[in-house]
């Protein structure tokens, strides 16, 4: 071996790499060009001008796919519930209007207040709520989720609530709002837990839901129509908690959280001997497949939203509120 290459050169060689490597770590630090990893740092989800640029992206091409009955000029900026929700929509309006919706009229969305939390992990997600010149004069409630730093801002939770029922929020200093783990203890329910509470509830009934139109109603009504004259109608609840559809959950001010989850619902129309299924309207036919003889297979996506109260706060505090849904259909089968 060669005195240029004998250990101590290599000895030599070796501390100036180190070196040169602690320099340049020393520079980018002091130069402000830190990797930062959402996996692990605590930041806000969105700066507030990148949630307003995420909201009128959504609104616009909203209502151009809404305006064509084309589900994919809005693919890019929706997902989970209201992915499913508003792409079975759209397909049967278009199956029924190919020339695009003769009924249009564009959303608008105003009074907008932005719900930002600040936490680690992915995925990142917001809150938007407006008030809208569709629903009634209903709030309109939008749960932005992003996967990664790159890529389109898509609203998961589309859920219409009352005017004055959505809940104030638990923000720092900043204003930054805190997201509850799906986990979390000292709620009244685990928000990872309320979309199998929620089926099982609207099978059995129990104690676990506050009255209200969407549970003791709701359950009402079905039983109401389960059996008529010549139909029965059969329904199965189930869970729907994975990807997208994952449960997203804001700390209150009260200490309870607001919960955005979702569910998978079936309905059966099965016609006596002698007698037939209703004519389903124009919406439902474009999106069945075989033909309709002795019953009517109905499959459901459904988002809710519930406030969720601190444990202990009393005896009607412990019950789980849902105070807003909306539901779309997605299939169909005849049979």
């Amino acid at each position: 071996m060669s005195r240029g290459r004998g250990p101590r050169r290599l000895r030599r060689l070796e501390r100036t790499a180190v070196l040169a490597a602690s320099v340049t770590a020393l520079a980018l630090t002091a130069g402000g060009c830190v990797v930062v990893h959402g996996e692990r740092e605590v930041l806000p989800a969105a700066t507030r001008a990148e949630a307003a640029t995420a909201l009128a992206q959504f609104t616009s091409a909203y209502n151009k796919a809404d305006k064509a009955y084309d589900s994919s000029l809005d693919a890019a900026h929706v997902t989970g519930a209201l992915g499913a929700i508003d792409g079975a929509r759209l397909k049967a309006g278009h199956v029924n209007s190919p020339a695009g919706n003769p009924a249009h009229t564009p959303l608008t969305l105003t009074d907008v207040k932005f719900t930002i939390p600040k936490k680690a992990g992915w995925p990142r997600w917001f809150l938007a709520d407006a008030k809208g010149n569709k629903g009634g004069g209903a709030r309109w409630l939008l749960v932005f989720t992003r996967h990664a730093l790159t890529g389109n801002w898509q609203v998961a939770y589309l859920t219409l609530v009352a005017d004055g029922q959505v809940p104030k929020f638990r923000v720092d200093a900043d204003g930054w709002a805190e997201a509850v783990p799906a986990d979390s203890p000292g709620l009244a329910a685990a928000p990872g837990g309320l979309s199998r509470q929620y089926a099982a509830y609207l099978k059995d009934g129990g104690a676990a839901f506050a009255a209200g139109a969407h549970t003791s109603g709701w359950r009402a009504l079905r039983a109401k129509n389960a059996v008529r004259p010549g139909l029965a109608n059969q329904y199965i609840d189930e869970p729907l908690t994975g990807g997208d559809y994952a449960p997203l959950a804001l700390r209150t001010a009260d200490g309870g959280a607001l919960v955005f989850f979702a569910t998978h619902h079936y309905q059966k129309q099965t016609a006596a001997a002698g007698a037939s299924v209703p004519t389903p309207n124009k919406g439902v036919q474009a999106l069945t497949k075989g033909e309709i003889k002795q019953s009517l297979t109905m499959e459901f996506v459904s988002n809710e939203v519930a406030l969720d109260p601190a444990a202990g706060a009393g005896a009607a505090g412990r019950k789980v509120s849902v105070v807003g849904r909306v539901q779309g259909m997605t299939s169909a089968q005849g049979g």
